[in-house]
């Protein structure tokens, strides 16, 4: 009977049937087990995932029958159709019809509204509604929105709330203002500014809103000062207390602003019995036909602002003593939740869906979470300032201590604020006091549950910017998508399996917080790739093992156990690969676990979904026919094991493949050990990156059907991540649900010069001071001889040794030459490989500071060393930068002075901050008595002995007092301390990734890494530097090309790049097409408007804009901007001459039998979830055949296009289109932003690079120019792609400095000697812009010289055995020419270093 009663109860909060009262005071008359209420609860209201295990994990299956008849097959992302809101109620002889329409952004309202309808057609003979609602995304349909047209010419009331989407805003503006004259009342509660000026109500209007000399906004900004925290709570508390005031007041004025906070107090209220006074009022007031009727109505019931509710507690509670209290005598918990031994988990909720009685979601998570083992305090906010709540709530009212283990918000909104502003400082602020993790899972708002299911890109991309992006910039982890809803009903559903996920990862967390350290368990996860035994360890600009050993060091002192842990991390590497450094007679790394096949079947539940790919288990990879292999060692509670590959990489048929293949049986088994055998409490993936997050599945709002989540299973992941690669640290983020915690690259230092070019710097050195003498002409002579012999000529335009120059001639080559130097001297490389824990000292930190300190940076009013400098001698530094481009020697010179300046004056500066041993200590301290001097400054002494000793001392002291907030964020260390607190269960404060020169925010590092809001980008100063880059490119191939304009250009788009510049390389493209964009009253970018050709002054560009994979999961909203904008240029009446946009469009329609529209696709990626061209896996494993299978690749797997027109469709394939418009490419292009990542250190960059397969495709078979663009100093750069290749060579392969620093680093540092090898012949395959002479050069330093040679073998014999093969592999591909001598002489050595691994003794 009891349990019947609670099933009863569960199944009427779920229904619907009643909302919960504010001020119950029924008794409880049934208790019962939570799993029994939590199975009854399952059976009626819960989408269970068993459902749709049928569903294949490749392809979506149809929509089920039901859903079918609501569906439009339109290539969006909702297909529900507004009829399932239409209620019209039978004529009925002298009775009056209201009709209302509505839009609103979620559904939850739809269930209560309808009910209020109802009730009022079926108790009332004089008054009848009719009613429809659209949810605001159904207006992107054609079809939809002329139906939202037809049904306002009739209406009598328009209700609209959260009204946020800018474009479908325009949209509903427009719709209504065209009626808003005729119709009785127009109610628009939070939405844009714009929507909101629609309100009428007798005499009442917000005509003003927004504007800054309005009373509402002045009233507003006032009260926001006043009450900082507290503001959404008081004004929540005005909207009560008005109306009482306003109702005394006799004028019309008075009684419409009463009745407009009425309707507001009831909206928010949005129960049934509210809604139905809502509706009574409205009518009775504004709508003449009803207002002779009598018709009474009741007041707002008004709800708890904020409170604690439980489903299945008797009321809403405003003490949280009180909730304990209840919560404690509850009959049916089990004693384990009874009392303070069970884990507490914090819930935070949307009112507006308890008191709408849509919350079965919301019962379905609190009952999963009890049914887990811990306590919840589900808390809930009338607004969206969560903050207060928080913070009344989540406290023990006797210690006020920290009450929860574990945060989840079920909000999907930032903590403080929603759609439309958000206050992440206070959020972060209340949410590291609280310190607890912080999880923020996700309702679906604009799709229905099979919508969502069916999407390969899962969650809608307006749904991804508000309620992902925003979260994280809170700190907010793992969006798991929670609950659905209906098509036809607007009801919110909760998805069981997803809802067990979420909750067994929460009170997992929320354990960390709870479990001795010495009894937790920690999986250190490690990478190999390329798959060889040379690479385990691989991670971006980190030495991984000397890491892995700092950290359990400082775990071991802290208290973890790490029982057997070796000595150094030397012995480390012996005891994970069997032999220490990777040396010889080690056949395979060490197993630690042989997992039988049947044990891996029972323990992986979707080994099946495998096996379209890999065939039965145990398959061949990790495997030893028998068993999968689990790789790796353990030291007492810790296991470090090394993940396994991709699997694909030497099959070439398999790189073929337009999506990318599952993950293998060996890679399943291995998360399959840590979660059940191994039983790790979390795991720390270590570095930059692994293979995990880029697995098959919907690229953000993972199902059960998607690899990501079913191999991370249960347990929390920490990740360890680069701090400048944000982009896809936050694909970890969101797809493997990892808590990102950012390290340091390695400190950057100069290239410098050496051999040949150290000799040419003297000459030019000599030149300066022997010009005007008799040497002047001898002296060019052998700076042009050098020249060449340095292979300068490539780069700079040189005369013959003996030619008879005029001194201006020979000005001008030294000129060149000199600025061709100083490009090589001052590029900023990373040297070495950072170790965590170590931050860099204060001398390292100089040059990093030199680069923050040359950019101007207006919107702090610090004015950029370099200009400052500049203008003490007369000069503008942008005409000094010109002038040093065209290589005029006085200008060369001058900014070489200026550098030289620069460098020593903050070297100066930061001298003082540094003992004895050069370590930053005290920096605030030091640098205090520094600043307080105002007289010889440390950076003005310096400056003295120079020509610059008249600089602006108060522009330097603003610059200086800058640097040094800086160099105390570049010196700090907190990467072990981050990690530390998320194995604790405790809140790692966010932090933007990026490039720690242009945003010194970035550090210090052991940040929970996040993006940016992806609505925010381009910016006005990105389009500003966007503009000159564009410029620069479009006169440089007008250069070289016979004075004409590219009709094309083919780029790429990278997600790193654009969150670092914040979208320089987005408004590049807008600004080759000829663009701008628009941002909306919020500042949100997301429309663009056409410059007019005149203001233009050139012709429109094509292009064509392959994005990243990681572009395309994170800039969705992007891409969807950019095909709008190319769309909108290819319509435009503009002749073809003057838009070349327009005229491939055209061309392309006629011989593909296309509208204009549909020809000008010109946004392309990969398929949802997949990931690369494959052609950087296929050179990295030379497993490939020729030029042409590498291209077919790229086609295969690039030619992927988003269309704005049908967004929901996602990423469809069409290759034609894209094959066409490449073949019109006179130019390819990409941008380098960040100095610690050039073309030759990852192969991300060639792998995206299409110039020889443009060629191919080209009916001219002209091969196109190829630029990159380089922003890596104030001083920004477009240059030839080979000109690039030859700089990045001479900088770093080939530079002493950058070998040695990595050769320092052991065994980590050969495999990035080998790596550069690689990827430069990497460029010869896809581009042939390497020169003979970078591989002649690689050659007699890393195998002629013979000390060398043997530094190698012994250090890393692996990769050595790579690097050797690749010397031969580049020239029997063709791309080096070299003496039989060489090829003989690394035959032998192959075998040679072949042998020695194998163990055969010569």
């Amino acid at each position: 009977m009891q349990a019947a009663a609670a099933r009863s109860l569960l199944a009427c909060h779920a229904s619907g049937v009643t909302a919960l009262t504010p001020k119950s005071t029924a008794s409880e008359k049934g208790r019962v087990t939570i799993t029994d209420s939590f199975s009854g609860l399952r059976q009626r209201n819960v989408v269970d995932g068993a459902k749709r295990q049928n569903r294949s994990r490749v392809s979506a299956s149809k929509p089920s029958k039901a859903v079918t008849t609501a569906m439009m097959g339109n290539g969006l992302f909702t297909q529900t159709r507004p009829e399932v809101r239409r209620i019209v109620p039978e004529a009925k002889p002298g009775t009056k019809v209201v009709k209302v329409v509505y839009v609103v952004l979620e559904a939850q309202y739809q269930s209560a509204l309808s009910q209020a309808v109802r009730n009022i057609n079926r108790t009332r003979k004089d008054l009848n509604v009719e009613v429809v609602g659209y949810l605001v995304e159904e207006l992107r349909d054609p079809e939809n929105y002329e139906m939202f047209q037809k049904d306002l010419a009739d209406a009598n009331v328009f209700i609209g709330s959260l009204i946020f989407v800018e474009e479908l805003a325009q949209k509903v503006k427009a719709a209504v203002e065209a009626q808003r004259d005729r119709m009785d009342a127009v109610l628009v509660f939070p939405s844009m500014p714009e929507v909101m000026r629609l309100n009428k109500l007798g005499t009442f209007s917000m005509s003003q809103l927004g504007q800054s000399q309005s009373a509402i906004a002045q009233f507003m900004r006032k009260k926001r000062q006043e009450a900082g925290s507290g503001f959404e709570e008081s004004m929540l508390k005005l909207i009560r207390t008005l109306p009482k005031v306003l109702k005394y007041l006799p004028t019309d004025k008075a009684q419409d602003a009463r009745n407009f906070i009425m309707s507001l107090q009831f909206w928010l209220g949005g129960s049934p019995d509210n809604l139905e006074n809502f509706l009574l009022m409205i009518s009775n007031s504004y709508v003449p036909d009803a207002k002779d009727l009598g018709i009474t109505f009741s007041d707002p019931v008004v709800f708890l602002d904020t409170g604690i509710w439980h489903p299945l507690a008797p009321t809403m509670y405003d003490d949280v003593k009180e909730y304990l209290n209840w919560y404690d005598t509850r009959k049916d918990l089990p004693a384990n939740l009874k009392g303070d031994k069970a884990p507490v988990v914090g819930v935070i909720l949307q009112r507006s869906h308890i008191v709408t009685g849509d919350d079965a979601h919301y019962t379905a998570v609190v009952m999963e979470m009890e049914a887990r083992g811990a306590k919840v305090v589900p808390i809930f906010a009338g607004g969206l300032d969560f903050s207060n709540p928080v913070e009344r709530f989540f406290y023990n009212p006797i210690s006020k201590s920290t009450m929860v283990d574990c945060v989840v918000s079920l909000t999907g909104f930032a903590l403080v604020g929603g759609p439309a502003s958000q206050d992440h400082p206070r959020a972060v602020q209340a949410l590291q006091k609280l310190d607890v993790p912080y999880l923020v899972a996700l309702p679906l708002v604009f799709q229905t549950t099979d919508e969502w299911m069916d999407s390969s890109l899962g969650l809608h991309p307006i749904q991804v910017a508000l309620q992902v992006a925003l979260p994280e910039l809170d700190g907010g982890l793992e969006p798991i998508v929670f609950s659905g809803r209906d098509s036809r009903t607007g009801k919110s559903h909760a998805l069981y399996d997803r809802v067990e996920q979420l909750c067994t990862r929460a009170v997992k967390w929320a354990e960390l917080k709870r479990k001795p350290k010495a009894d937790k368990k920690l999986a250190i996860t490690v990478f190999s790739f390329p798959p060889d035994k040379g690479n385990v360890g691989t991670a971006a600009y980190l030495n991984v093992f000397s890491s892995i050993h700092s950290v359990l060091t400082e775990l071991k002192k802290d208290g973890y156990n790490v029982e057997g842990l070796p000595e150094n991390s030397e012995a480390l590497i012996e005891e994970i690969i069997h032999d220490k450094e990777a040396k010889y007679n080690s056949p395979d790394l060490n197993i630690a676990y042989r997992m039988e096949t049947r044990e891996y079947e029972r323990l992986t539940p979707y080994h099946k979904a495998l096996e379209e790919s890999w065939g039965k288990a145990p398959g061949k990879l990790n495997s030893d026919g028998q068993n999968l292999l689990v790789y790796g060692r353990q030291f007492g509670n810790v296991f470090i094991g090394v993940q396994p590959t991709f699997g694909y990489e030497g099959d070439p048929m398999r790189l073929l493949f337009s999506k990318s293949a599952s993950p293998h049986h060996g890679f399943a088994a291995y998360y399959t050990f840590l979660e059940h055998i191994f039983e790790a409490d979390a795991v720390l993936h270590f570095g930059t990156h692994g293979s995990l997050e880029f697995m098959p599945g919907k690229q953000v709002g993972m199902s059960d059907m998607c690899f990501p989540d079913s191999l991370i299973g249960n347990i929390p992941n920490v990740y360890y991540y680069a701090a400048n690669n944000p982009s896809e640290a936050t694909i970890a983020k969101r797809r493997s649900y990892a808590n990102t915690i950012s390290y340091l690259t390695p400190p950057a230092e100069n290239a410098g010069l050496y051999k040949g070019l150290k000799q040419l710097s003297e000459l030019i050195s000599s030149y300066q001071g022997l010009k005007d003498t008799g040497r002047g002409q001898q002296i060019v002579s052998s700076i042009i001889s050098t020249a060449k012999q340095c292979n300068l000529d490539k780069d700079v335009e040189l005369p013959e040794e003996d030619a008879v120059l005029e001194a201006e001639e020979r000005d001008t080559v030294v000129g060149r030459v000199y600025g061709k130097l100083m490009e090589i001297e001052s590029r900023l490389l990373p040297c070495g490989l950072h170790v965590i824990g170590e931050p860099p000292s204060a001398m390292e930190a100089v040059a990093t500071l030199v680069n923050i300190g040359a950019i101007d940076r207006p919107e702090e009013k610090i004015r950029g060393l370099p200009g400052i400098l500049a203008r003490a001698v007369g000069r503008d530094i942008e005409d000094v930068y010109r002038g040093n481009d065209k290589g005029v020697l006085k200008d060369v010179t001058l900014l070489n002075d200026i550098t030289q300046a620069c460098r020593t004056a903050i070297g100066a500066f930061v001298e003082q901050t540094t003992n004895s041993k050069g370590q930053v200590v005290e920096v605030a301290s030091k640098l205090g008595s520094v600043f307080g001097l105002n007289f010889n400054e440390p950076w003005v002494k310096a400056l003295n002995q120079t020509k610059f000793s008249g600089a602006d001392k108060q522009e330097m002291r603003t610059l200086f007092e800058f640097l040094g907030f800086c160099l105390e964020q570049v010196t700090a260390d907190n990467e072990l301390g981050g990690l530390k607190q998320a194995l604790e269960g405790r809140f790692v404060e966010p932090g933007p990734g990026g490039d720690p020169i242009r945003n010194p925010k970035v550090l210090p590092t052991g940040k929970n890494i996040h993006a940016l809001d992806p609505q925010a980008i381009p910016t006005t100063a990105a389009m500003l530097s966007a503009k000159i880059v564009v410029d620069r490119l479009l006169e440089r191939q007008k250069v070289e090309n016979d004075g004409k304009y590219p009709e094309t250009i083919a780029l790429v788009l990278w997600g790193t790049d654009n969150i670092k510049t914040y979208g320089e390389s987005l408004g590049q493209v807008l600004s080759i097409v000829g663009v701008r964009p628009v941002p909306d009253a919020l500042g949100r970018v997301n429309k663009v408007e056409a410059i007019p050709l005149e203001e233009l002054g050139r012709p429109r560009v094509d292009v064509v804009v392959n994005c990243s994979g990681v572009f395309r999961d994170l800039f969705i909203n992007q891409m969807n901007l950019l095909d709008r904008a190319i769309k909108l240029v290819a319509e435009l009446d503009e002749p073809d001459e003057m838009n070349f946009v327009r005229k491939h469009a055209k061309e392309q329609a006629a011989e593909l039998g296309l509208s204009v529209r549909q020809a000008a696709t010109r946004v392309y990626s990969n398929a949802s979830g997949s990931y690369s061209s494959n052609v950087n896996l296929a050179i990295e494993n030379s497993s490939w055949n020729d030029e042409k299978q590498l291209q077919d690749m790229y086609l295969s797997r690039k030619s992927f296009a988003f269309d704005s027109d049908s967004p929901g469709a996602g990423m469809a394939e069409r290759r034609e289109i894209f094959e066409k418009a490449l073949a019109t490419a006179d130019a390819t292009f990409q941008n380098l932003d960040s100095s610690e990542i050039s073309l030759t250190d990852v192969s991300h960059y060639f792998d995206s690079d299409p110039t020889k397969l443009v060629q191919s495709l080209r009916g001219d078979k002209k091969k196109p120019s190829a630029y990159i663009a380089d922003t890596t100093t104030a001083n920004a750069q477009v240059r030839t792609l080979s000109e690039t290749v030859r700089l990045d060579a001479r900088t770093k392969m080939l530079n002493p400095k950058w070998y040695e620093g990595m050769l320092s680093s052991g065994y980590e540092g050969v495999r990035e000697i080998e790596k550069r090898l690689t990827n430069t012949m990497g460029w010869s395959a896809t581009s042939g812009t390497v020169d003979n002479w970078v591989y002649e050069e690689a050659n007699s330093t890393f195998i002629e010289d013979e000390e060398m040679q043997k530094r190698l073998l012994e250090t890393n014999p692996n990769s050595f055995r790579k690097l050797v093969a690749t010397f031969l592999e580049a020239n029997g591909r063709g791309y080096w020419e070299t003496t039989e001598d060489n090829i003989d002489r690394l035959r032998q050595l192959y075998q040679d270093v072949e042998d020695r691994i194998e163990g055969i003794d010569k």
